[in-house]
């Protein structure tokens, strides 16, 4: 949820935050982030790309599924694309936006 100036709400983005609460004494190897940016705005959306970022560079590994694209795009090393519970795709970010199955199944030709 947003304020009225259209910044994040402080307490919704700590609601998305359970990878930061990770104690430091456990260390993690994989993170598991199941649509994490479901129903957040734009500045939430950024906001929670840079908690996953961070993360990853703490060495933990991150699986994401997620639909937000522009999180996907922005913050994973590799994809792996499913429709229907098939594999139609697997690569790098640069290989899934010009993979034309994955264009045609997702965007439409």
């Amino acid at each position: 949820m947003s304020t009225s100036s259209g910044m994040a709400s402080p307490s919704r983005v700590r609601q998305r935050r359970p990878a930061s609460e990770v104690n430091a004494t456990e260390r993690p190897t994989l993170l598991l982030l199941d649509e994490l940016m479901a129903g957040l705005n734009h500045t939430e959306v950024v906001q929670a790309m840079e908690l996953v970022t961070a993360i990853r560079k703490r060495g933990i590994t991150v699986f994401m599924i997620e639909h937000v694209m522009k999180a996907i795009m922005g913050v994973c090393d590799r994809i792996l694309v499913l429709h229907h519970g098939e594999k139609i795709a697997e690569g790098t970010p640069e290989d899934i936006a010009r993979n034309r199955t994955v264009v045609e199944v997702y965007l439409g030709e």
